[in-house]
């Protein structure tokens, strides 16, 4: 086992196109772990292996690896920087002890950067910058770095110092130990010393400075070495700079171009020297059997525990399931499963790496590993030493905000749906459901474009076809008054006819459900013949009245009525209560309800106005505002059938820098113009 604290668990987080997988796959490549330097345009990369991820060019998983460089293991997350595949960022904060923020020199700080940056804020997430694409045309290094100061919520050090830009970017000067290097040319990702560049000596004076400030502050006895001595040795630099990114005080910013391997070797002893160890991580708390608090240190000699974050299918090993190990060691063949209460038995312990599996014999804290083919385990639980059990907090997990109604192609609907049924293993944020209204079988994500690829992966994977179509709203009518009114069901066609008759007063619940009163007196309608009137109503609620959606919130009082030794039955009586009803609702007044969403908008200050507007325009009412974390959260109550596709529209209006929540809140009464419309449309299919 290696010793933890020369172990180090990366996750590699930014916007779209930032290039977190090229400099993963660089990194690999410099530590001697990959061979060939991969890449993502010609689909030739480790880390991107599934087809959507090299048709779309796009990071889709949380993908793995590992390398060894300088005595120490690293073990990657590579993470996507697409908002419809944001959960596994999101969930990859939560495994990691620290992160590589990338930002691109060319872009900037996007929406995605600031939505990522706070996810690492609200985890204390240990992280440093790495600035790339500096060798691209418009790469600016101090615009770049002003904006990282602006808009995201962190202190930021430099720490390398580019040697030229765009196509002169060719070296970069370690702010810390004051020493210049020159990239090799050749892609090894290796550098050679030089003299710092004339144009450069004050800058870095200054940026030398600025590291000092910084870093002294973080701690009581450094501040006092500085204003006596007004400087700072590289070894209490380096303690200080690693205690302050620790705390999340400060996070030092390198520099590199990943795709020519360019800072690469730099980068690697930052990680190594400046970011923690999960021996330098707090304890993980969980609770024992009983729901007692208990804690789990990250030694290698404590008692086993682990946490499942990721299930997928794997076409060669099948099931994988893959965790983080928090305390303890694991080998052998078997562990306890606290949150489903079982033993679990696997064959082989494994080290993903990309699209292969390295089986090993154990595995300590820090490391991300994986298992094949559990039966009862699932992400999020609990694996753990049965003598001393512990279940670890639940991964918190982004929820669906949009959704489509889905049908196979072929119309092989069992073997559609058994297919999501196994995606919902390897996919936290997708949702199955049936709206009982419609009728129609739900699926829910985070974007359309995260169920495009979920059908594309089932597709291949299962060979059945998805369709997606925009889901009906389930609208619903009611009555605004009340009516006395006679339903009278009478037939004669020679022989035994039909009679009912029943009189009836329909009004309104205001919400409260439907009610049926019998308050006949006497024997007008004998009691046998009573409840087919109140089934007929309950079927014709069920029809509909003025467009085909069920009627809710409505009381009846069955008051008089006749009936015909003869011919009377309860099919009669069924029918003329069904009669009675639809009298009864037209002369109460029908109107028709629309479900309303409540919605959480959370969104930058400079997009407030744009989101109150765009809320106005779709009959939302704003019920509140709040700030947290620098963003402005924006509560609001809009029909469901103008925010079908929110997700894309606020996406547009925010630069990708908005989130929201939806879940459903209550009907309201549609307006007369656009019930019109409403009632026109479902009366014309």
């Amino acid at each position: 086992m290696q010793d933890i604290s020369k172990i180090r668990n990366i996750a590699i987080i930014g916007h779209g196109s930032c290039g977190k997988t090229s400099l993963a796959e660089a990194m690999l490549f410099t530590a001697g772990k990959i061979k060939r330097l991969g890449k993502v345009d010609d689909g030739s990369s480790a880390l991107d292996f599934e087809d959507e991820e090299i048709q779309r060019n796009i990071s889709i998983n949380t993908s793995f690896h590992n390398y060894s460089w300088k005595k120490h293991d690293v073990y990657l997350l590579d993470t996507p920087g697409d908002d419809n595949f944001i959960n596994e960022t999101f969930v990859a904060t939560q495994v990691a002890d620290a992160a590589v923020f990338i930002v691109g020199a060319v872009l900037g700080v996007k929406g995605q950067t600031i939505k990522f940056a706070d996810f690492i804020a609200e985890r204390s997430l240990p992280s440093l910058i790495m600035m790339n694409k500096l060798d691209r045309e418009r790469a600016d290094f101090e615009r770049t770095l002003g904006q990282i100061s602006d808009s995201l919520p962190v202190t930021p050090v430099v720490l390398h110092v580019p040697i030229g830009e765009e196509e002169k970017f060719r070296g970069l000067v370690d702010v810390m130990s004051g020493k210049a290097y020159l990239f090799d040319e050749n892609g090894s990702g290796g550098v050679t010393e030089t003299d710092i560049p004339e144009d450069l000596v004050d800058a870095v004076a200054q940026y030398r400075e600025d590291l000092m400030e910084n870093v002294a502050e973080t701690d009581d006895d450094l501040i006092e070495k500085f204003l006596e001595d007004g400087e700072l040795s590289f070894e209490d630099l380096q303690a200080g700079l690693k205690n302050g990114v620790a705390s999340g005080s400060i996070v030092p910013v390198c520099v590199g171009a990943a795709t020519r391997n360019f800072g690469t070797a730099p980068l690697l002893d930052v990680i190594n020297d400046i970011l923690p160890s999960p021996a330098d991580r707090p304890a993980m708390m969980g609770v024992d059997a009983s729901g007692e608090p208990v804690e789990r240190n990250p030694s290698a000699d404590e008692k086993f525990s682990a946490q499942v974050f990721k299930t997928m299918a794997d076409p060669y090993a099948g099931r994988l399931t893959i965790f983080r190990i928090y305390s303890g060691t694991l080998s052998g063949d078997t562990f306890y499963n606290s949150s489903k209460e079982t033993d679990e038995r696997f064959g082989h312990l494994f080290l993903p790496e990309g699209k292969e599996q390295k089986a090993i014999d154990s595995a300590g804290p820090g490391m991300i590993v994986a298992v094949a083919k559990l039966k009862e385990t699932t992400t999020g639980d609990t694996l753990c030493d049965g003598a001393a059990p512990i279940i670890y907090d639940d991964l918190d997990v982004m929820e669906p905000v949009i959704s489509y109604a889905i049908k196979a192609s072929k119309g092989d609907e069992e073997k559609l749906f058994s297919s999501i049924t196994r995606m919902l293993d390897e996919d936290l944020t997708l949702r199955l459901s049936r709206e009982a209204q419609t009728g129609e079988v739900l699926i829910s994500g985070v974007g359309k474009v995260h169920l495009d690829v979920v059908g594309a992966r089932i597709k291949r994977k299962f060979g059945v076809e998805m369709e997606l179509s925009i889901p009906k709203v389930p609208y619903k009518e009611t009555i605004r008054g009340t009516a006395t009114v006679q339903g009278k069901h009478k037939k004669q066609s020679g022989g035994r006819g039909q009679f009912g008759d029943c009189t009836i007063i329909i009004s309104p619940t205001n919400g409260d459900g439907f009610e049926f009163e019998d308050k006949i007196v006497g024997g007008v309608i004998p009691q046998q013949y009573r409840p087919a009137v109140e089934k007929g109503i309950i079927e014709a609620m069920e029809k509909g009245v003025m467009a085909g959606f069920p009627v809710v919130d409505i009381k009846i009082s069955l008051i008089d009525g006749s009936f015909h030794n003869v011919d009377s039955s309860e099919m009669a009586f069924k029918i003329a209560g069904s009669l009675a009803f639809k009298k009864g609702t037209q002369e109460a007044g029908l109107i028709l309800l629309e479900p309303y969403m409540d919605m959480t908008i959370m969104v930058g200050k400079d997009h407030v106005g744009d989101v109150m507007g765009d809320l106005n325009a779709r009959r939302g009412k704003v019920m509140g505002m709040d700030s947290a974390h620098g963003r402005e959260i924006i509560n609001a109550q809009v029909p469901q059938a103008e925010v079908l596709l929110y997700a894309a529209d606020l996406t547009a209006m925010t630069g990708g820098l908005g989130r929201f929540t939806v879940a459903f809140s209550h009907y309201e009464e549609v307006p007369a113009q656009i019930a019109e419309k409403i009632v026109a449309a479902s009366q014309a299919e």
